[in-house]
């Protein structure tokens, strides 16, 4: 039987490099090129494949990614082939706390945040995770499971459980632990310029 793929998937910030750290440390090979470098917005990494971002146009990076994980940004999850089973991690974290962590990361990078368009984007986002899950409950292809970021940096043990089970891996080992860091959650760090607030940039 050909192995399912697994789709760590989210808005932009919402966690997703951080969980595929976690399935690194798992032993669940990852599908992703290291074109995005490291950097103060993501110290880890950000796991991604370049070729997701043609999905609709060219989707044959599939060919190659039955038994790893990739992550595929939640506004593609609809361009996937159904010809491939997927177990799917959707992170959730609150986007108020997503629309901070993207002005945070333009900050840095130079360039305008948009912040007066916050809560628009908020609502954009909130309307396309809606249609994200409806999607995962409508197709056969996919399994799936949402992880709540905020609970995961908080209690990571007993939010680990359920996914272990979902994917059928034990996630509760210390170096696994290890990738969930609060440290990398500003929540509590001072206030970033020109007022973003909320948690963190991972």
């Amino acid at each position: 039987m050909p192995l399912p793929i697994t789709v760590v998937s989210g808005s932009p910030r919402s966690g997703t490099s951080m969980m595929m750290s976690v399935l690194e440390a798992a032993g669940l090979p990852l599908l992703c090129d290291g074109k995005r470098p490291s950097d103060a917005s993501n110290p880890r990494g950000y796991f991604e494949l370049e070729a997701v971002k043609g999905t609709r146009k060219d989707p044959r990076w599939l060919e190659r990614a039955e038994g790893h994980a990739v992550k595929v940004v939640h506004a593609l999850l609809d361009a996937l082939p159904e010809q491939y089973a997927y177990r799917v991690l959707l992170m959730r974290r609150p986007l108020k706390s997503v629309v901070a962590s993207q002005n945070r990361m333009l900050e840095r990078l130079g360039r305008p945040t948009g912040e007066a368009d916050a809560e628009r984007l908020s609502q954009i986002l909130s309307a396309q995770l809606d249609e994200a899950r409806q999607l995962l409950d409508e197709r056969a292809c996919f399994e799936w499971i949402e992880v709540d970021y905020p609970g995961l940096i908080a209690d990571p043990l007993s939010r680990l459980r359920p996914l272990g089970a979902f994917l059928d891996l034990p996630l509760d080992s210390p170096s696994i632990i290890e990738c969930i860091r609060p440290e990398l959650n500003h929540a509590t760090s001072p206030p970033a310029p020109r007022g973003a607030t909320g948690v963190g940039d991972i």
